[in-house]
């Protein structure tokens, strides 16, 4: 069984945060909604294009949502599609892959590869 897994788009800036702290609190729209915006595979491009159009140096972490627990809640906001929230910072040990952010000829998002 495939474990569930989440997006969490960061600057440049963000992912070093997370790297050398090994915990990430959260981008200036997380702490203001009070929660860490995540995106499934599904909504990451749109959520790429919708929040961060024009932005570069941004990476993608892929998030084991099993092993946040409770923490992470599934909440409608654009359009009404469910999408994964995070009360509580984003670990480190939490994350599986992460890397910048590239898109396949298409204009997909492509996530980042493990290992």
């Amino acid at each position: 069984m495939r474990t569930p897994v989440a997006y969490k788009v960061l600057t440049t800036e963000q992912m070093m945060e997370l790297e050398h702290e090994s915990s990430f609190a959260g981008a200036p729209i997380d702490l203001a909604d009070g929660y860490i915006h995540l995106s499934t595979h599904a909504q990451l491009t749109e959520t790429v294009d919708k929040h961060f159009a024009g932005q570069t140096g941004l990476w993608i972490a892929s998030v084991d949502l099993e092993s946040l627990g409770a923490a992470v809640k599934w909440e409608p906001s654009r359009g009404g599609q469910l999408f994964p929230h995070l009360y509580g910072p984003l670990l480190l040990e939490t994350v599986i892959a992460y890397g910048e952010l590239t898109r396949d000829e298409a204009g997909q998002v492509m996530l980042p590869v493990a290992g």
